[in-house]
C-alpha cells in the first residue's frame, strides 16, 4: 500500500482537525464560482480574479480558520491570501494543481488539464502545505482515462520527488447520449474502480464523489485500506450532503472536502451580504459537518 513520508503525514495532519479528521474548507473553483455571482454569461466574464480573490479570502476568514483548511486555486487566491496576512497561522493550505474546465476528446471523453506552471516545487514556494490534483475519471471506459492517469503519474512523482503532500482527487461523468439513470446505476462501480487506479498510480490520499450508498462506501474503505479518504460536496444541497457525510463517515471515510454545499448560497459580489451569510448561514453548516465528524471519532 501507498504509505506516506515523514513529511507528507505532516502535511497530512495539518489539513485534519485537532482529533485527526479530514475538515477542508475548498474553494479553489473559478468558473463555479463565477456562475454563483453572476447570472450570464456576459457579467460573469466581467468578474476579475481579483475579485473573484476577494471572495475566497471571505470564504477563508468565516469558514477556513474554523476549519483548519482551506484548498484555494493558484491564479486568485494565492499568494495573496499569504502575502496579505488573510490565513491564520495555524491554518493548513493546499493549493488546487487543475485549470478550470477541462478539454473534450474526439470520442467526448473529457481531458482534464493543468494550471501551467504549478508544480510541487511551485507549491512550496506558495507557503501551501501540499497540493491537490483533479482529474476525471471513466473507469468503465479504458480509453477515456489514459491520458489523465499519465497526468497523474507525472504529477505523483513529482510530488515524490518533492516530498511535498498531495492530495488526489477524481470525479465521474455522464457520457454523451447516456440516460441520468443509465449513469447514476454505474456510479457505485466508477467510485470503486476510480480508487483503484488512483491507487494503482500512487494515490496517498483521496478525495472522491460520494460513493452513492452504504455498501459502496465501506467497499471503498476496503479497497483503500490504509489510505486515508474524504467525501466531497459536489454541489449538492446542505441536508443531503449531511447525509452523505453520514453514511461515509459511518463506512470508513477519513473525513470531509466540502465546498460549494456549506457556501454556494452565501456569496454575493457585494462583500457584506458575503460576511453576514458566510458569518452565520456557512459557520452553522460548518458546524454541523463537525457534529458528525465527532460521533465517528476513530
Amino acid at each position: 500500500m501507498n504509505t506516506m513520508t515523514t513529511a507528507e503525514r505532516r502535511g497530512y495532519q495539518m489539513i485534519c482537525d485537532a482529533q485527526g479528521s479530514m475538515m477542508v474548507v475548498a474553494c479553489d473553483q473559478r468558473g463555479g464560482m463565477r456562475t454563483l455571482l453572476a447570472e450570464s454569461a456576459e457579467e460573469q466574464a466581467k468578474i476579475s480574479n481579483e475579485t473573484l480573490g476577494k471572495t475566497k479570502y471571505d470564504i477563508t476568514r468565516y469558514l477556513a480558520a474554523e476549519a483548519g483548511c482551506v484548498l484555494l486555486d493558484p491564479l486568485c487566491a494565492v499568494p495573496g491570501i499569504i502575502d496579505e496576512r488573510i490565513l491564520p497561522r495555524n491554518t493548513g493550505l493546499l493549493v488546487g494543481l487543475d485549470a478550470s474546465g477541462w478539454e473534450t476528446s474526439a470520442e467526448g471523453y473529457r481531458i482534464s488539464t493543468m494550471v501551467e506552471g504549478v508544480n510541487a516545487r511551485k507549491v512550496r514556494e506558495l507557503g501551501a502545505t501540499g497540493g491537490k490534483i483533479m482529474i476525471y475519471l471513466r473507469s468503465d471506459k479504458p480509453e477515456a482515462n489514459s491520458a489523465n492517469l499519465a497526468t497523474l503519474r507525472k504529477v505523483i512523482e513529482d510530488f515524490a520527488r518533492e516530498d511535498v503532500f498531495l492530495v488526489v482527487e477524481f470525479l465521474t461523468y455522464r457520457l454523451e447520449n447516456e440516460t441520468k439513470e443509465a449513469y447514476e446505476s454505474k456510479i457505485p462501480q466508477l467510485i470503486e474502480d476510480g480508487c483503484r487506479a488512483c491507487i494503482e498510480c500512487g494515490s496517498k490520499v483521496l478525495k472522491i464523489p460520494y460513493p452513492g450508498t452504504e455498501a459502496a462506501c465501506a467497499k471503498v474503505t476496503e479497497i483503500c485500506g490504509d489510505i486515508p479518504w474524504a467525501v466531497l460536496s459536489a454541489g449538492v444541497d446542505h441536508s443531503t450532503f449531511l447525509k452523505q457525510v453520514d453514511i461515509s463517515l459511518r463506512n470508513g471515510a477519513s473525513g470531509v472536502i466540502a465546498g460549494r454545499s456549506l457556501w454556494k448560497d452565501c456569496i454575493s459580489l457585494d462583500r457584506n451580504i458575503s460576511k453576514e451569510k458566510l458569518s452565520s448561514i456557512a459557520v452553522s453548516r460548518l458546524r454541523d459537518i463537525q457534529q458528525l465528524l465527532a460521533k465517528y471519532r476513530k
